[in-house]
C-alpha cells in the first residue's frame, strides 16, 4: 500500500497546474498609452499558465489571429464584454486581437515557453502590424 501512496504523492507534486500562474490582461478603449489597447500588450508565460482577459471598458474581446498560433494550438474567441480565461499549453507565439478593433491596431502578443517563433501573416492590417513592431521593439528576446 505504501508504494501506491508514494506514487500518488509524486504525481500530485509534479503536476503542472499546481505551479501554473494566471496572468491578467485588461482591455481598454483608451488609457494612458493611447486608444484600443491591451494592458499589458506582451506576456511571456510558461506552458500551462492561464491568461484572463478583463474588459475594463466595454466593446472588447480577445481572439487568436488566424495564422498567428503555434501548430496544434486551438484557436479561441471570447464574447464581447465578457471576462474570459484561457490556458495556453503549446509553446510558441500567439497573436491576439480584439475582433471589432483589429484594424485599429488592438493586438497583443503572448509568448509561451522559451524563445518561441512568432509568425506574422502578410495580410495583417497596417495598424496591427505597426503595433506588433512596437511590441517586439519594447520586448526583445
Amino acid at each position: 500500500m505504501k508504494p501506491i501512496l508514494l506514487l500518488t504523492s509524486l504525481i500530485f507534486l509534479t503536476a503542472q497546474p499546481v505551479w501554473a500562474e494566471t496572468h491578467e490582461v485588461q482591455m481598454y478603449t483608451r488609457n494612458a498609452r493611447g486608444p484600443m489597447v491591451y494592458e499589458p500588450d506582451f506576456l511571456r508565460i510558461a506552458p500551462g499558465d492561464k491568461v484572463r482577459f478583463i474588459p475594463v471598458q466595454p466593446g472588447h474581446n480577445a481572439a487568436t489571429i488566424d495564422g498567428m498560433t503555434p501548430k496544434g494550438a486551438v484557436p479561441f474567441k471570447s464574447q464581447i464584454n465578457e471576462e474570459f480565461t484561457v490556458t495556453l499549453t503549446i509553446p510558441g507565439g500567439y497573436g491576439i486581437k480584439c475582433s471589432p478593433h483589429f484594424a485599429m491596431g488592438m493586438v497583443m502578443l503572448i509568448e509561451v515557453g522559451d524563445s518561441p517563433e512568432t509568425i506574422f501573416p502578410a495580410d495583417l492590417p497596417h495598424r496591427a502590424k505597426d503595433r506588433f513592431d512596437a511590441i517586439l521593439a519594447e520586448n526583445p528576446e
